[in-house]
């Protein structure tokens, strides 16, 4: 996996986790504007910033079910945006702004890092807590090796942005750790982002 922001989800279907951590936002932000502003009813493009063209589809689409079941108009960046013409700005504008779409939530990969734990085998037993406790112990035991543990972290930023003006509204940094796959890490991402969507109002209301 690359560590380059548009590269990070290619090498995701490589991963094998060992345990599934799950995803969650560890940040968000608002912009004051957002207050009252609404999606539900209306037109939204999901985009997926990623080099790989099978992840950013799989992943608009994966987002536009989400959205669609709150009552969204989700629409891919791919359906709307020609491939030639997706990463230049003031093209792509154009083609945002023509299928009359109201906001625009975009997802792009920031990192991938790999941490390692060392992980002690018995000496984090409670025998060693205390000398004596050693003591009668150790002389049956035989030492249990400890063992590394390596843990993959992606993080990821969610931005939705107000078609008409380019107005950020809304912003989200997530964590996953030690995705099983990258289906699997969209779909959870997706819809913690829906949850945070709902919580601010975006998607009709929290209630909902």
């Amino acid at each position: 996996m690359s560590l380059r922001p548009v590269l990070v989800l290619v090498v995701l279907g490589a991963l094998h986790g060992t345990a599934l951590a799950g995803t969650k936002f560890t940040s968000t932000w608002r912009a004051p504007e957002a207050t009252g502003v609404s999606f539900a009813g209306q037109k939204v493009v999901a985009l997926v910033i990623s080099a790989d063209e099978n992840l950013r589809i799989s992943g608009e689409e994966g987002l536009v079910r989400e959205i669609t079941g709150l009552g969204i108009q989700g629409v891919a960046a791919y359906r709307v945006i020609p491939k030639e013409e997706l990463q230049d700005p003031e093209k792509a504008r154009g083609w945002f702004e023509r299928s009359q779409a109201v906001g625009v939530i975009a997802m792009r990969p920031v990192s991938a890092d790999k941490e390692r734990t060392y992980v002690p085998g018995t000496w984090a037993s409670p025998y060693y807590s205390s000398l004596w406790g050693y003591y009668g112990y150790g002389w049956g035991a035989v030492y249990s090796p400890g063992y590394v543990k390596e843990d993959t972290r992606i993080v990821i930023e969610t931005l939705i942005y107000r078609v008409a003006d380019g107005k950020l509204l809304w912003a989200g940094l997530s964590e996953s750790t030690n995705p099983k796959s990258t289906a699997k890490l969209l779909k959870d991402l997706v819809e913690e982002a829906v949850k945070e969507m709902r919580k601010q109002g975006l998607a009709g209301g929290a209630g909902r």
